[in-house]
């Protein structure tokens, strides 16, 4: 990350320079490096405000999170998904806490909740690292797990379908088969990918070994081999039958997405304090004991965000991404992917509101528009695709994690395969 971080500001330095030397003077225009210059200042400005605009919503869910795991909530889901999450993280215990926080950040993203999935994903990190024996560096399950994470399979992708309707879309919803299409590929690639670069001989060697939690009495051994399920577990058949109601969930998102959305987070905050009061918890004390630790975690990633957000607006001020749109864009139209939506491709794991920016402004195009093929394929990037170094900075930063080893070239990975699947199946269906 040190390496990725200084590139992205000296590119921008060298292109604002670059155009300083160029520029002509025009009446009230900045120069380049004015414009760089004050792009510095809102990008930081704007990431405080961001973390402290998360501070709200990671007290509230965080409060829930630790009402679920009092009731056992977390462990309830781990042993439903066991057979599924014990091949995918064989190195974290099948009852271990981070399991449940994973699934419930899975499910929030595949509801379209990223309010809600920040939070879980977060606190899985906070999970996953109470296994590493050697803090601030990534281990294999937090690479594979961000790399999901950035890529996780979207049921309801309502932020998009929600500015589609009022772009004036005939089917605002038409983008639901080509995201799960999307973000199902997208899944698959980073599973493989994490999986693939962990292996490397560079990346294998600064492997940290995870062990049981300490405060369980277990004493540190590596957990390379796949963890044995425990009988305690649910039958297999109980976890399939799950997994296949989980599964069904996928048709009543297409056909009742718009009437379901508005009841998902309130229906979370009251089913999980439901939850805990039939299983005898203390709603409210537990609740206020987990605000307090969102609370925290919302001010400590503070300085993780300045530092991304200010090197991705250095690179939009300066000239950089328009340079790179024009010297790729006479490739990629042969491939399906249209100048007017290249910006949208690149800015999509940089910046998630410069990237809903761009998709408002091509579907609001009266050229354009929402139902275009253009309209399909940017609605389809914007749903099916992750902030990814928004989402690294937020989630390692919250464990303090410096060192990410295969974690940003797997989510990557993943990324440029969501790009490819939602131009193939854009141009299949809408082509």
């Amino acid at each position: 990350m040190n390496v990725i971080f200084f590139i992205i500001v000296l590119i921008a330095f060298i292109s604002a320079g670059w155009r300083q030397l160029n520029w002509v003077p025009g009446d009230g225009d900045l120069s380049p490096m004015e414009s760089l210059s004050r792009s510095m200042v809102e990008s930081a400005s704007g990431s405080v405000e961001l973390a402290l605009g998360l501070v709200g919503v990671m007290t509230l869910f965080l409060g829930l999170m630790k009402v679920a795991e009092a009731g056992g909530m977390l462990t309830i889901l781990a042993r439903l998904i066991r057979p599924l999450m014990v091949r995918l993280f064989p190195n974290v215990p099948p009852e271990h806490a981070a399991m449940g926080s994973m699934i419930l950040n899975m499910s929030a993203n595949a509801l379209g909740l990223g309010n809600a999935a920040t939070p879980f994903g977060i606190r899985a990190m906070q999970e996953l690292d109470k296994l590493n024996s050697k803090h601030g560096t990534a281990t294999d399950s937090m690479a594979l797990f961000l790399a999901i994470n950035t890529s996780n399979v979207t049921l309801l992708p309502t932020g998009v379908i929600a500015l589609r309707a009022a772009a004036g879309s005939v089917d605002p919803a038409g983008i639901l088969p080509t995201t799960l299409f999307a973000t199902m590929f997208s899944t698959i690639v980073a599973i493989l990918a994490a999986k693939m670069y962990g292996r490397l001989f560079m990346i294998r060697r600064t492997r940290p070994v995870e062990v049981e939690n300490e405060n369980k009495g277990s004493t540190p051994v590596d957990k390379e081999a796949p963890a044995n399920e425990s009988p305690t577990g649910y039958p297999v058949w109980v976890s399939w039958i799950a997994v296949c109601g989980l599964m069904s969930i996928i048709p009543l998102t297409v056909f009742f997405g718009k009437i379901i959305s508005p009841w998902i987070i309130p229906g979370l905050m009251l089913g999980f304090l439901a939850f805990g009061v039939v299983r005898r918890v203390r709603v409210y004390e537990i609740f206020v004991e987990g605000a307090k630790e969102g609370f925290q975690v919302a001010i400590r990633i503070i300085p993780y965000l300045v530092a991304i957000l200010v090197a991705v607006g250095m690179f939009r001020a300066s000239g950089a991404m328009e340079t790179m749109v024009r010297i790729l864009s006479d490739w990629t139209v042969k491939v399906g992917l249209p100048a007017e939506a290249l910006p949208m491709a690149i800015l999509r794991p940089l910046s998630g509101s410069g990237a809903y920016g761009v998709m408002a402004s091509i579907i609001n195009d009266p050229v354009i528009g929402p139902d275009s093929y253009t309209g399909y394929l940017v609605s389809t990037l914007q749903g099916s695709t992750e902030t990814t170094f928004y989402v690294l900075a937020v989630y390692f930063g919250a464990v303090q994690v410096r060192r990410i080893r295969h974690a940003l070239a797997a989510a990557l990975t993943a990324d440029l395969a969501g790009i490819f699947a939602a131009v193939v199946i854009c141009s299949y269906l809408y082509g």
